[in-house]
């Protein structure tokens, strides 16, 4: 296919698509943030533009992710036409979002430059960018993670196989697999995998990975993976192909250890474990074009990014300095506990949100609940849950410890039921009750 003539459709495409998600999702929460362009942040030989936003409130160590948009798209485009920034806002993690320069306004994911540990090409500014970050606003190093949609779905392949020593995660939405894209002639484009025609075993899949940091031997980054069937870009077989890459990264059988219909048309598959956080997980949206919308506050739950910042920790930074002050909070005296439940044929998703209406902080929680009879709990986020049926009481997890007076966190389970989808009729916080929205 000649790139020149798919640019054009596939900005469109994606753009369709991403006006679509801003729909789909609530506007954005009132904040004097705003999104900042960056210069001279570092190693950069193919002059990527670099915008970061970095909310009033930020985590003591931040967490970052790196939003990369689309053919033919910006970073300030991909700032406005998704909710990652708005989820920044309430959960104080930073985002990089980055531009391309060349005229086709694509990610390079096909020169043999750019798929191997600093090869250099687009991946060396990037990780330029995430370094910056890192440096200047005393980013925790565990909690690096990086996103992006079509072009930038296939960059996030790359990074991941690149630099698994950085990124903790990746998700991708209507992406390739890693060196799908490879090309020997400086083509930008390659019609085979495009195609979906480029079909390998799930070890040669993983060779390709491997053989881009040979000798590493570390821990690789979890993958999350969303399709639509009917893609007319870059077609539908690269979503299984990815699939068998990233499970065989990971050491995984390729059957599903868990199978869900979180929504009408959409099947999830987990792969090495049932939780939310699963070493792969692959969403296949059923009817979808290459129009794929933007479900970022499910990316955000996948990366563990949807703890609650604590208020009274303030950053400031200078050109080479960072100041971080942290004040220990203390036991809440107020709760307001809002749960919304999806159900379908015997299984249901709940979600859980929980605000603190106290004048004091909350520094280590349990939320204690009843469920329905009939229901179990089959995996959870955000919160460990036990038992699993009957009363349940839900804890915090490592990321969401503290919740401050007016802010809130938020939870959620999957479970089976026998054809009760009701809701609890009470919940206490640290042993107080709580009220109900």
């Amino acid at each position: 296919m000649n790139l020149k003539k798919w640019v054009p459709g596939a900005i469109l495409a994606v753009a369709g698509a991403m006006v679509a998600a801003l729909v789909a999702f609530a506007a954005p929460q009132a904040s004097a943030a705003s999104l900042t362009q960056v210069t001279n942040f570092g190693t950069n030989p193919t002059n990527l533009q670099m915008h970061l936003y970095v909310p009033d409130r930020v985590a003591a160590k931040p967490g970052i992710l790196l939003a990369i948009h689309y053919c033919g798209g910006s970073g300030p485009g991909f700032h406005s036409q998704t909710q990652y920034a708005s989820l920044a806002d309430r959960y104080g993690f930073v985002v990089i979002y980055p531009t391309v320069t060349r005229s086709s306004k694509c990610w390079d994911v096909s020169s043999a430059a750019a798929l191997r540990r600093g090869g250099g090409s687009d991946p060396v500014g990037l990780m330029a960018m995430v370094d910056y970050v890192k440096q200047r606003h005393n980013a925790d190093p565990g909690r690096i993670f990086a996103t992006g949609t079509s072009s930038g779905a296939m960059m996030t392949n790359v990074l991941l196989g690149v630099y698994p020593d950085v990124f903790n995660a990746g998700a991708s939405f209507a992406g390739v697999p890693f060196a799908c894209f490879a090309t020997t002639n400086g083509s930008e484009w390659n019609s085979q995998c495009s195609s979906g025609q480029s079909i390998k075993t799930p070890q040669q899949w993983g060779d390709l990975v491997r053989a881009a940091y040979p000798g590493y031997t570390g821990p690789r980054p979890r993958m999350q993976i969303w399709h639509g069937t009917n893609d007319d870009t870059l077609r539908y077989p690269n979503f299984g192909e990815q699939v068998k890459q990233w499970t065989n990264v990971h050491g995984l059988s390729q059957t599903p250890t868990f199978t869900d219909t979180p929504q009408s048309g959409y099947t999830r598959t987990r792969y090495g474990s049932t939780g939310g956080m699963a070493p792969v997980e692959a969403i296949s949206m059923q009817g979808v074009t290459h129009n794929i919308p933007v479900d970022a506050a499910q990316v955000i739950r996948f990366f563990g990014l949807d703890g609650t910042p604590p208020t009274s920790t303030t950053t400031t930074t200078t050109t080479s300095t960072t100041t971080t002050t942290t004040t220990t909070p203390q036991p809440g005296d107020g709760c307001r506990v809002a749960y919304t439940v999806s159900a379908w044929n015997t299984g249901l998703t709940a979600s859980i949100t929980v605000t603190n209406t106290g004048s004091t902080a909350v520094n280590g929680w349990s939320l204690a609940f009843t469920l329905p009879g009939g229901q179990t709990i089959t995996s959870g986020w955000s919160a460990t849950y036990a038992p699993t049926t009957g009363a349940v009481t839900a804890r915090n997890v490592s990321y969401n410890t503290a919740i401050a007076p007016g802010t809130s966190v938020t939870l959620g389970f999957q479970a089976n039921h026998t054809g009760n989808t009701g809701e609890p009729s009470s919940f206490t916080l640290n042993g107080a009750a709580c009220a109900v929205a």
